[in-house]
């Protein structure tokens, strides 16, 4: 599931500072190197976005619920933006490129088990390992890149390495169709592991060992609230269509959540060495330009969390097919990443977020309020596109206002949290569009009166499906028909959801980002490693 070059250099190390390559024209085998190291941002990327195109193929072969499919996709990315600050310290204490070998086992390793479980609980656990592998990868490939890379080469240098982690997100869906179309789900989980196996053998020929950094005490304590904060907020938003909201176990969580996350604010005002410097977030430009990240993640996962299921399961589309669903939301992406700089240069950071989360709020309102059971793949694809186009346009200013927000001593740190804030918006997007949509399909389908096995529809999309093929076919159609409807109508009330964080978000932007100066030499910088952020 990273910006400006100063915010690229910060997620290689989080809180650590970088020292210059020794020799002034860089390490001879350095473009061979940022080959490898772009390798492993591929086989990392590809993961999350294969991963959608195969939502239904798991519902189906671990007889997942839409609660299991949320944790199975949230697993990863929650362990992942949880430990990324400690796991670039660490990265920097024990050397970059053992750290980067290290996660790439624990990704590769993780990734295989995971191919072969036999029950959604299994493929949780494994996830998140793999998400801990992963946690160590990116920022351990950056801390590399920028030791063996002179000052002057390394805008090109990012710009290779951020221009493999859109290959990942590029690729990822039509590769997960394609696997879809000839093997099983676990498929989704075995390709990465002949990747993890050649970039391997690929860092261990070519890619140079860099000294380590000091730095100073790991922050475990602030680690392990965030994580354990975090994820029972998670459980509660996910389970809650089950539970109920106002089930004691559900309430419990949430007020958990409230304790545990006083308890980090608060230890990491009295700890000398924190992991997060919380007083970053009295800053209002550093505060607004990251929740724009995190609006923009939230409604982008979320959407892609139910869209992949709306293809294959309502339109009955292949995998294949399915997965080529996101590709104008790729490609517009891209296009428009490519023209923020422009846009940057004439709007001003503020006017091309404002108008980059508007036009992402105006994609999701015409899919919400135009969408069907029979909608057409093009107008999806060109909804889609709209929002890709929004998207691409505004994660560069963005990132670059918050590492330009704050006083340059704590640059480091706010270019990695915008890595870390990016990820958990997109965790909480799966997390509540994906039960606000569960929840509307529970209530709409409560009025179809199921009883005895037929019951078991109720519950979500893919068991109706998986019920319905045990019927006669008057009554299949019946019930597949019913299902359908109340999972469409779902997911439009989840789509208009997002369209309005988004456009409270526009609205914000516009009333109380303070206006900041842009300069060409900026925003060219920030469009260097733009593509860091769809990592």
């Amino acid at each position: 599931m990273s910006g400006t070059n100063a915010e690229t250099r910060s997620a290689a190390t989080a809180t650590t500072t970088t020292a210059e390559v020794p020799d002034p024209a860089g390490h001879p085998r350095r473009w061979a190197a940022l080959i490898v190291l772009s390798s492993t941002l591929v086989a990392v990327t590809l993961d999350n976005s294969v991963l959608n195109t195969a939502l239904p193929a798991l519902a189906k072969g671990l007889h997942a619920s839409t609660s299991d499919l949320q944790w199975i996709t949230d697993a990863y990315t929650l362990v992942f933006a949880a430990l990324l600050l400690l796991a670039g310290s660490l990265g920097a204490r024990f050397g970059a490129r053992r750290a980067l070998l290290g996660g790439l086992a624990v990704f590769g390793g993780g990734s295989a088990i995971a191919a072969l479980s036999t029950t959604a609980t299994e493929l949780i656990a494994w996830r998140a390992v793999m998400g801990l592998g992963a946690a160590f990868v990116m920022p351990a490939t950056l801390a590399i890149i920028i030791r063996m890379f002179p000052p002057v080469e390394r805008p090109k240098a990012f710009a290779v390495w951020s221009a493999a982690a859109g290959v990942g997100v590029l690729v990822g869906p039509v590769t997960g169709g394609a696997l879809l179309a000839h093997f099983s789900w676990s498929s989704a989980f075995w390709i990465n592991v002949p990747l993890v196996i050649a970039a391997f053998i690929g860092i261990m020929r070519i890619v140079p060992t860099v000294p380590r950094q000091g730095t100073g005490r790991l922050d475990l304590p602030a680690a392990a609230l965030s994580i354990v904060g975090l994820g029972i907020l998670v459980d509660a938003i996910i389970e809650a269509p089950e539970r109920g909201w106002t089930a004691p176990v559900t309430l419990v969580e949430l007020a958990a959540f409230v304790l545990l996350t006083a308890l980090f604010v608060a230890w990491e005002l009295r700890t000398d060495e924190p992991m997060v410097q919380v007083r970053l977030f009295t800053n209002r430009g550093f505060v607004i330009a990251a929740s724009t990240l995190a609006v923009t993640f939230f409604a982008l996962f979320g959407t892609l969390f139910v869209l992949s299921q709306y293809f294959q399961l309502v339109h009955g589309y292949s995998p294949l097919k399915a997965g080529m669903g996101a590709m104008p939301f790729a490609i517009a992406m891209a296009a428009m990443s490519a023209m923020s700089p422009l846009v940057t240069a004439r709007l001003g950071i503020r006017g091309t977020l404002t108008v980059g989360l508007g036009t992402i709020a105006l994609g999701l309102g015409v899919m919400g309020l135009t969408t069907d059971t029979a909608t057409p793949f093009a107008m999806l694809g060109a909804e889609m596109a709209v929002v890709g186009a929004g998207m691409g346009m505004m994660m560069a200013p963005a990132s670059m206002e918050i590492t330009a927000s704050v006083p340059v001593q704590f640059s480091a740190m706010a270019g990695a949290l915008n890595s870390v804030v990016r990820e958990l918006g997109g965790v909480l997007g799966i997390a509540v569009i994906g039960t606000l949509v569960s929840s509307h399909y529970r209530a709409e389908m409560a009025d179809q009166n199921l009883t005895g096995p037929a019951s078991v529809a109720a519950h979500d999309l893919p068991s109706a499906h998986g019920v319905a093929a045990q019927l006669s076919p008057e009554s299949a159609g019946h019930l597949t028909s019913a299902a359908n409807h109340a999972f469409t109508t779902a997911m439009t009330n989840g789509a208009l959801v997002a369209a309005v964080v988004a456009a409270l978000g526009a609205i914000i932007v516009a009333v109380a980002l303070p206006r900041r100066a842009t300069t060409q030499v900026a925003v060219a910088e920030s469009a260097n490693a733009q593509a860091v952020q769809t990592a």
